[in-house]
């Protein structure tokens, strides 16, 4: 289903309850994607009008914090993301799990075409915003509920509330993501399958069904001015291996940044620092 115009929040009453399994040993968050091997480091040159950039922010652009409220912008990541969407043309995108608002108040007075909420929501080059199909009232209202109480559980949990997508961080006690994504698989059902999982840095989310940061880069290179451009995509969680696979598909760069597990990017940067020195080099580029 295509893309609708929408705006507003649901709220209601759920009475079921969803317990943290007994098992309490790490396990990935999610299934390893098939990826090289060995990945290489990006090309140090490319020409940024002949590239569409998707860029995810959390743990690229910048380092997590303890919250997610909690982080901050430098004045040089602004300027890094003026200057690269002036080079390359105004094709220049965030694909992020954080809303648009909240992407806008983050790097304010900055304004950029955007996708928020793993795909569900998007800011198109010339402004129009549209959302998906939004999960019923019933749905957000039984996760919202449900995701709450297992935070309350333990007080190093953290349940972040984005509207029309639901996290629970566990930054502080990461032995505990295999009985999270257990709880959260029993939320899902109890959704009716509206809502899926997405498994982020120490972080599950729940997100409205069918989207994802692959739709979205889509959805931006139908237009311009990404159409006809070669994609890059830059991310560093299981939730951005979907945009790696569509961009690597097109015939695009996929770049993973400090992620140590199997991965379907091509390339790889180390760390938040080298990948703004890398994009800054591109900025600073022919073209």
């Amino acid at each position: 289903m295509g893309p609708t115009q929408q705006t507003g929040r649901h709220g209601a009453a759920a009475s079921e309850t969803v317990f943290f399994g007994s098992e309490s040993g790490r396990r990935p968050s999610c299934e390893p994607l098939m990826g090289n091997e060995s990945v290489a480091r990006p090309p140090p040159t490319l020409r940024a009008d002949q590239h569409a950039f998707f860029l995810d922010v959390d743990g690229t652009l910048i380092e997590y914090a303890q919250q997610p409220n909690a982080v901050t912008v430098d004045a040089a990541l602004l300027e890094l993301l003026e200057r690269l969407a002036l080079c390359s043309g105004g094709a220049l995108a965030l694909v992020s799990g954080r809303s648009i608002a909240s992407l806008d108040a983050l790097l304010a007075p900055l304004e950029l075409p955007a996708s928020g909420l793993h795909g569900f929501e998007r800011r198109s080059s010339s402004g129009v915003y549209t959302q998906h199909a939004r999960p019923s009232r019933r749905a957000l209202t039984v996760a919202r509920q449900l995701m709450a109480q297992l935070a309350k559980m333990d007080a190093r949990l953290a349940f972040e509330d984005k509207g029309y997508a639901l996290a629970l961080h566990f930054r502080q006690v990461p032995y505990l993501e295999a009985a999270i994504l257990e709880a959260l698989k029993r939320v899902t059902d109890l959704t009716d399958g509206e809502l899926q999982l997405q498994s982020g840095t120490m972080s599950i989310e729940l997100t409205p069904r069918g989207v994802s940061k692959a739709t979205a880069i889509a959805e931006f290179m139908r237009e311009p001015p990404f159409r006809g451009r070669r994609p890059l995509c830059l991310g560093d969680a299981a939730n951005d291996e979907a945009g790696f696979e569509w961009v690597n598909a097109a015939g695009g760069l996929s770049v993973a940044v400090n992620i140590t597990g199997t991965t379907a990017a091509r390339a790889h940067l180390r760390s938040v620092s080298a990948a703004r020195a890398w994009l800054h080099g591109l900025s600073a580029g022919p073209g």
